[in-house]
């Protein structure tokens, strides 16, 4: 005699069948064997969730909502679900729902209209280019979005200023002083800063000299970083677990000499403005020291 399965059964073989289809790369496949499941088991949450996933990672913001909203219908505590109709609704601008979300899931978030206010801190977010990935220092100016306060290197496609969209998942941890804090991916850049980021090689200049300049260009609106020195190459397994731990920890190569020569990575708006900041720093700080091929490695987004 055949085994016949109940609804939840029905429900439960149906979800899994959608989870291995996602792990075969299968997603359209999954996001169906998700909809039966959620029909088999009208009341039950987990395959509307999974669907969001899905959803949330193709960046299809619309959809990640719907999903996410019926998770969050049949059960209210949903954590993951409510965090990413969060996420959902901040793509979308839909600042109601992103409040609700949030305050739903016990995050203080203030009332009002509008993007939500409510400063985080400096967190580390590792933004994705056509070449490589970056873990950032970021402003998180709420749950999901956050402003980059590093200036990356040309290479992960992003730039000082940028204000991009992320995940509420840690993604490995790093140090802030003796706190640890969660690393999280960003999902998609939602406003490109004015800036562009320009590279130049400065010789006899000590490391207090490029920290003077760091602190000119910052001065005039600007930014800059001494890549010789802040840059870490990372394994994946560190940089998505804790690089200063034990097992997986690959330190820098050498370490520069004290007077470089120095790769220095400038956010400015105009290449005559970074100049001009290079040569009054020259001239009032270390008049001896040598400006190489200052170049645009990553030129600003044009404005409509």
């Amino acid at each position: 005699m055949p085994l016949r399965l109940g609804k939840a059964g029905k429900a439960t073989a149906l979800n899994e069948l959608g989870r291995q289809r996602d792990e075969d790369g299968d997603q359209d496949g999954a996001l169906e064997a998700y909809l039966q499941a959620g029909k088999a088991h009208p009341y039950w949450a987990v395959p509307w969730f999974n669907a969001g996933l899905i959803h949330k990672y193709r960046g299809d913001w619309a959809a990640s909502l719907a999903a996410n909203a019926e998770a969050v219908r049949r059960d209210p505590g949903n954590e993951g679900a409510l965090w990413n109709l969060g996420i959902a609704a901040t793509a979308l601008g839909d600042w109601a729902t992103a409040r609700r979300a949030w305050q739903q899931y016990g995050v203080g978030v203030p009332d009002g209209d509008g993007p939500v206010d409510f400063f985080i801190g400096l967190t580390p977010i590792r933004v994705h280019g056509d070449e490589a990935s970056e873990v950032v220092w970021s402003d998180r100016i709420d749950p999901a979005r956050a402003i980059l306060r590093n200036v990356p290197t040309p290479a992960c496609g992003h730039r000082y200023g940028d204000l991009v969209l992320h995940d509420g998942a840690a993604n490995g941890y790093r140090l802030r002083g003796e706190r640890e804090v969660p690393v999280f991916d960003a999902l998609e850049l939602i406003a490109p800063s004015a800036f562009a980021t320009y590279e130049v090689s400065i010789g006899d200049a000590t490391s207090e000299d490029i920290d003077a300049l760091i602190k000119r260009f910052e001065a005039a609106g600007g930014s800059a970083e001494n890549w010789s020195t802040s840059m870490q190459v990372l394994c994946k397994a560190c940089s998505e677990g804790r690089p200063y731990g034990e097992g997986h920890d690959h330190p820098p190569g050498e370490a520069p000499g004290t007077t470089g020569p120095w790769r220095v990575g400038i956010a400015a708006r105009e290449e005559a403005e970074a100049r001009r900041t290079l040569e009054e720093w020259r001239a009032t700080t270390t008049p001896k020291a040598g400006l190489h091929d200052l170049r645009c490695v990553l030129p600003a987004v044009a404005r409509s």
